[in-house]
């Protein structure tokens, strides 16, 4: 076990950088900071901590979007109802697993997520209730579990062709009611402990810190590129947390368990390159009807 100095340095870090990101494109803190996190602390200990944070966090986005709301509100009305019953079974399942597997299966549910955002998957869905409902039942065992939704909230809603502030603004409604509804249980089923506590306090400066700063450098920078970079390293980091919990639970010997990171690693390259490839190759259509 690393010492708590160790631990609270990195994790300062680390969400630092995440709600940097959270700033720049509206959602990724916990995405980034848990599965790092979880190389020191398991989910009962560091969930409500981020779930606590993400209300403040998803509130902030929802409040600087609020012009998006009308547009989107009864698109995810759906998904808040679903959301309920999943909220509820996933912290049942997290007050009563074995902590381990409970990493095993957040790694092995978020990857596949983040590496199909990565590749920009493209099937057009429409709200409704009949893909509403159990999508967002899925969605609250997910985040109640992990703290992690925004994978596939934003594969879904990239398939909505909103427009940049709808698509934040549904975001964030539907983050704010899962981190709330969250919160209100864990409290209820006594997750809230010291060692959380002593986690928020540290994640807290580096929120107050990362997230302005984010948002007024995204401005600067090219937010697609960018998000690309941010969905790379979130896969190279679940990559390696789910080789690292396989030889924990004795599933698979070192080196072979990281075989996992290897085979992230090899598809996210080929992704980057298939990305940065059609950005050139936009880049230079835009340029050539400029000259003509």
């Amino acid at each position: 076990m690393h010492s708590l100095d160790t631990a609270a340095i990195f994790l300062a870090g680390i969400a630092l950088f995440a709600a940097f990101v959270n700033g720049a494109i509206g959602y990724g803190f916990s995405s980034l900071t848990v599965p790092l996190g979880l190389v020191f602390y398991t989910n009962r200990i560091l969930n409500p901590a981020v779930v606590v944070v993400e209300v403040f966090l998803n509130l902030y986005v929802l409040f600087i979007n609020l012009n998006g709301v009308p547009t989107v509100w009864k698109r995810v009305f759906p998904i808040l109802v679903g959301m309920l019953p999943g909220i509820a079974v996933g912290a049942f399942v997290l007050a009563s697993l074995q902590p381990g597997w409970i990493k095993l299966g957040t790694y092995a549910a978020i990857l596949p997520l983040i590496l199909l955002q990565a590749a920009g998957w493209r099937r057009p869905v429409r709200f409704s209730w009949l893909i509403g409902l159990p999508f967002g039942t899925g969605l609250g065992v997910l985040y109640s579990v992990t703290t992690i939704s925004g994978p596939p909230l934003a594969i879904l809603f990239n398939n909505q062709g909103l427009v940049k502030n709808e698509f934040r603004a549904g975001l964030a409604l539907v983050r704010v009611a899962e981190s709330s509804v969250t919160a209100v249980v864990y409290y209820q089923l006594g997750l809230f402990i010291a060692e959380s506590e002593n986690i928020f306090l540290v994640f807290v400066p580096s929120v107050v810190l990362g997230v302005p700063l984010g948002a007024y450098l995204i401005r600067r920078l090219d937010a697609e590129t960018f998000r690309r970079i941010c969905m790379s390293f979130d896969a190279w980091v679940v990559g390696f947390g789910f080789s690292r919990v396989l030889i924990d639970l004795n599933l698979m010997e070192s080196p072979w368990a990281y075989s996992v990171l290897a085979v992230t690693i090899l598809i996210d390259a080929y992704l980057l390159y298939v990305f940065f490839t059609v950005q050139k190759a936009a880049s230079k259509r835009f340029a050539n009807d400029n000259t003509n």
